[in-house]
C-alpha cells in the first residue's frame, strides 16, 4: 500500500471504509512488485494500481465484493495458453492478491502506519496472508523507537514475525517470511516503508539540474553540493531538496549515508574530486559516479591510487559516469546517468532487452521466503 499511502491516509482521516487489493506475491514477468494496491471506497472510487490494466476490472470487482461481506480474500491471477478469455496476465506471470475490508475506526494499527507511510517515515506493515493460522484481518504495525501496534493473533506469533520483519524493514525491503505459529507456519505479508534514499549531487553544473530532475523522479532526496555561492542556489535546482554551499568533502564528512545513497561527482577538478572520491570509496552507499573524459579517469585512478586506495575500491567507480546512450544534452546526460544507477540497484545488464533472454522481471527479493521459529 505504500504507493497509494497518501490517498489512503486521507481517505481514513475522512472515516471512509475501503477495501484494498494488495499484491502480496508474484511469480514469473509479473508487472507489480510485492506491496502494489488497488483501493475501492463505497462511492466506487479507485486508486492504485496491482497489474498495470491486465486484471484490473476483475480486481476491482473483487474489492467491492468485499468491501460489502467485509471477508478478507486471496485471489490468485496468471496466465494460461488454454483459456484464451480467462482473466490473467498477458505478460505470462503470476500474482497473488490480499484483499481487505478497512474500517478506518476499527484499525488504528491501519491507519498508523497509512500516517508513518505517507510522511515515508520508517514503517513495516505484517499482515498474515496464509496458513492454518492465518487470521487475515489483523494487522502488526512496527515503528523502530514505539511500541508495536495490534496483533497478529498471538503473542509467539507477533513476537517471531516482528523479529523477522525487523530485517526487511531495515533494508526497506517487502516482502514475504513465514513464521511458526501455534498451529503451523504462516506466510505474511511485511510492507516496509523508509526515508527516500539521498541522491548527492557534486558540482553546481547543468548536468546536475538535470539529473536533480530525474533522481526526485526515481524518489530520490536528492542534495546539490558545491564551494561556489553564485552557483549553488535554490533557484538553479528547483528539484533538489536543499542546495549546499560548502566544499564537497567536507560536507560528505558531516552528512548522513547509508547502503541506498548515491553518489554523483560532476565536477572536473582534481582539488574537489580526488579528495572527493578518496572518501566516497570509502563509505558503504550504493553507487559513486564520476564525470569526465577517459584521460581524466586514467589520471584520477593514478591520483586516488596516490591517496591509498586499493584495486577493490576503486573498481566500485562508475567512470566515465553513465551509460553509453550516446547521450549529447545534459537531460540526455542525466538519463544515462540515471539508468546505470537504476540498473545498478535492481542488477541490470544495461543490455537492450531484444539482445537478452530469460524472464524480464527475475525472483529475487520478491519471493522472499523466511522460516523463523515461534518463541
Amino acid at each position: 500500500m505504500l504507493d497509494i499511502a497518501e490517498e489512503l491516509h486521507h481517505w481514513c482521516r475522512q472515516g471512509r471504509p475501503f477495501a484494498v487489493a494488495t499484491v502480496s506475491a508474484v511469480g514469473g514477468s509479473a508487472p507489480r512488485t510485492p506491496g502494489a494496491a488497488l483501493a475501492v471506497d463505497a462511492d466506487g472510487t479507485a486508486v492504485g494500481s496491482i497489474s498495470g490494466g491486465c486484471v484490473e476490472g476483475a480486481v476491482f470487482e473483487l474489492c467491492t465484493q468485499v468491501l460489502d461481506n467485509g471477508e478478507p480474500a486471496v485471489e490468485r491471477f496468471g496466465f494460461s495458453a488454454d483459456d484464451t478469455f480467462e482473466v490473467g496476465l498477458t505478460c505470462g506471470g503470476s500474482i497473488e492478491v490480499l484483499v481487505e475490508r478497512i474500517e478506518p475506526a476499527a484499525r488504528p494499527e491501519i491507519v498508523a502506519f497509512l500516517a508513518a507511510a505517507a510522511r515515508r517515515e520508517a514503517v513495516a506493515l505484517v499482515r498474515p496472508v496464509e496458513g492454518p493460522a492465518a487470521d487475515r484481518g489483523r494487522a502488526l504495525v512496527l515503528r523502530p523507537g514505539h511500541d508495536d501496534l495490534g496483533s497478529l493473533g498471538s503473542a509467539s506469533l507477533d513476537q517471531a514475525a516482528a523479529r523477522q520483519a525487523r530485517h526487511l524493514l531495515a533494508t526497506g525491503t517487502t516482502g514475504s517470511l513465514t513464521a511458526a505459529g501455534a498451529a503451523g507456519p504462516v506466510r505474511l505479508l511485511v510492507e516496509s516503508s523508509v526515508p527516500r534514499p539521498r541522491m548527492l549531487l557534486f558540482g553546481a553544473v547543468d548536468i546536475a539540474a538535470a539529473l536533480a530532475e530525474v533522481g526526485s523522479f526515481l524518489g530520490y532526496r536528492v542534495t546539490v553540493c558545491d564551494a561556489r555561492p553564485v552557483f549553488a542556489t535554490p533557484a538553479r535546482f528547483p528539484k533538489a531538496e536543499e542546495v549546499v554551499v560548502d566544499w564537497p568533502q567536507r560536507y560528505l564528512a558531516g552528512t548522513g549515508v547509508d547502503e541506498r545513497t548515491v553518489v554523483c561527482v560532476l565536477t572536473h577538478d582534481p582539488k574537489f574530486d580526488v579528495p572527493l572520491l578518496e572518501q566516497a570509496l570509502r563509505l558503504p552507499v550504493a553507487y559513486v559516479g564520476a564525470m569526465g573524459s577517459r584521460r581524466t579517469h586514467r589520471d584520477r585512478l593514478e591520483r586516488l591510487r596516490a591517496v591509498g586506495l586499493d584495486e577493490g575500491q576503486l573498481a566500485r567507480l562508475h567512470s566515465p559516469i553513465g551509460l553509453d546512450l550516446g547521450a549529447r544534452s545534459p537531460q540526455e546526460t542525466a538519463l544515462s546517468i540515471a539508468a546505470e544507477i537504476v540498473g545498478g540497484r535492481h542488477g541490470g545488464s544495461g543490455m537492450p532487452l531484444t539482445r537478452t533472454s530469460g524472464a524480464i522481471h527475475p525472483d529475487t527479493l520478491s519471493r522472499q521466503s523466511l522460516v523463523v521459529p515461534a518463541m
